[in-house]
């Protein structure tokens, strides 16, 4: 290969071939790239890349190598406050460990700041952006998805563009896995990185019925035969909501029919939106939520307490269930039933299933409002929470059993073990159980739930 000399500079008589070519033009791409994304403090590329560019390597790839490595660097040493419900002693304990590691490895002091409820956090943030307060939030990454993650991202209270930019983000297979891109159907766009995935499960205690409701309408004549043995946390508990979404998601696709050929030719053309997937309107609450009150209104008399007092949590409702008060209850996190009995907070005669006509499945995320105080640490936070490790650790049944977000196929063979259980606990949920899963619905039908039910039936606690 001829020495390349038409090159006008000093350096020409030292490139020597296209590949030493290709390196100068990378370099000059990088500097730009260094100027442009990083602070005056900026990671100094390790000599081992530099070492092994090959002309099949981007642009791209060395820049976001760099970019995680001055993350890392920035995120060092540094407080990161975690707003994340605090009501179960199982998560609260997985947290504690979350904190141990990134301790270890990046001397990172993660506080777990307990909440009863994530709207908690909302409002703070929301609050410091009336007050301008826009660089020394005192939230610095929080547990949301769903209808909080909705509000914060329409007020623009969330940073963008950070967790599709993990390195621990491919291990999700986000282009094959719209759970992890999508929350309650509303584009993540960045803003917001998934650490787990749970549906909604059901159990019972097999010495009190051995014949459990398999839907929603055996539910209505089970609690009949059964009065005062079931019932659910008041709304806007996490769990009394979801069970309220269950029931209409089922009762609304009887009643899907009836709606389209009521309302079809109120759209353009032939098509029809389904109105439980899009945001919520005057026109449309009442006219899809009849069918859920109608529903309620038969169901309540045969509830714990007849339905004039609700239950708070589902913690709660746990505790219920073990003190043999009630006989049927559900949870958004089937490994917690095996590992509530292994703890002796449930008796050994527990049992998990799912019902036939659908579970509601749902992905939990992570995000960082766009005020946080300690934004690298954050994302270093998130990143271990989607390590093979954090991830097979946390859907352990004795830890929290919370299932792994991640995809088998983009593991190694000693990533993929670490995820490996031994025999199922016999109140754990069979494997593959769940045949069909439910949508959640567009989050404002949230707000329109919990106001329409405190309307009808709100009471005291």
């Amino acid at each position: 290969m001829p020495r390349v000399k038409s090159l006008s500079s000093p350096f020409s008589y030292f490139i020597t071939t296209p590949k030493q070519l290709f390196i100068v033009a990378l370099w000059g791409s990088i500097l730009c790239v260094l100027v442009s994304v990083t602070s005056v403090n900026a990671t100094v590329p390790d000599e081992a890349i530099l070492n092994e560019v090959t002309p099949s390597e981007t642009v791209a790839s060395i820049a976001s190598t760099l970019h995680w490595q001055n993350i890392e660097k920035k995120g060092e040493n540094q407080p990161v406050y975690f707003h994340a419900w605090g009501g179960d002693a199982q998560i609260n304990a997985y947290i504690q460990w979350v904190a141990k590691q990134v301790k270890t490895q990046y001397q990172i002091d993660l506080q777990h700041v307990k909440l009863s409820d994530t709207s908690e956090a909302v409002s703070r943030v929301l609050a410091e952006k009336s007050a301008n307060n826009n660089t020394q939030g005192n939230v610095d990454l929080v547990w949301i998805n769903g209808a909080n993650f909705s509000t914060m991202a329409e007020h623009s209270l969330l940073l963008k563009g950070w967790a599709d930019q993990l390195p621990n983000f491919k291990l999700t297979d986000p282009e094959n896995n719209p759970a992890v891109t999508l929350d309650f159907g509303v584009p993540t766009l960045g803003m917001e990185s998934p650490w787990g995935q749970a549906s909604l499960t059901f159990y019972y205690d097999q010495l009190a019925t051995s014949t459990p409701p398999q839907n929603l309408g055996e539910l209505l004549t089970w609690t009949k035969q059964h009065p005062g043995r079931f019932g659910y946390p008041k709304p806007p508990a996490f769990l009394g909501l979801s069970f309220l979404k269950y029931a209409l998601v089922v009762l609304h696709q009887d009643s899907l029919t009836v709606l389209k050929d009521k309302n079809v030719d109120k759209q353009s053309g032939d098509s029809y939106q389904d109105p439980l997937y899009a945001a919520a309107t005057s026109e449309n609450i009442d006219e899809v939520l009849q069918p859920l009150w109608a529903f309620l209104d038969e169901l309540h008399p045969n509830l714990w307490r007849k339905g004039k007092h609700f239950m708070q949590t589902g913690v709660e409702m746990r505790r219920l269930v073990d003190d043999t008060e009630l006989s049927l209850a559900f949870t958004f996190s089937g490994p917690e039933i095996p590992a509530a009995v292994k703890r002796y907070d449930l008796p050994q005669s527990i049992r998990s299933y799912a019902m036939a006509d659908g579970s509601l499945s749902n992905t939990h995320f992570v995000g960082i409002p766009y005020n946080a105080s300690h934004t690298a640490a954050a994302q270093l936070v998130a990143n271990f929470l989607l390590s093979p490790e954090a991830q097979a650790y946390k859907q352990q049944a004795e830890v929290w059993g919370d299932k792994t977000v991640l995809i088998a196929s983009t593991l190694t063979a000693s990533q993929q073990n670490l995820f490996k259980t031994q025999t199922p606990h016999p109140s754990a949920l069979a494997f593959n159980s769940i045949t069909r899963t439910l949508s959640e619905p567009h989050p404002s039908w949230v707000e329109a739930i919990t106001q329409g039910w405190k309307k009808r039936y709100g009471v005291t606690p």
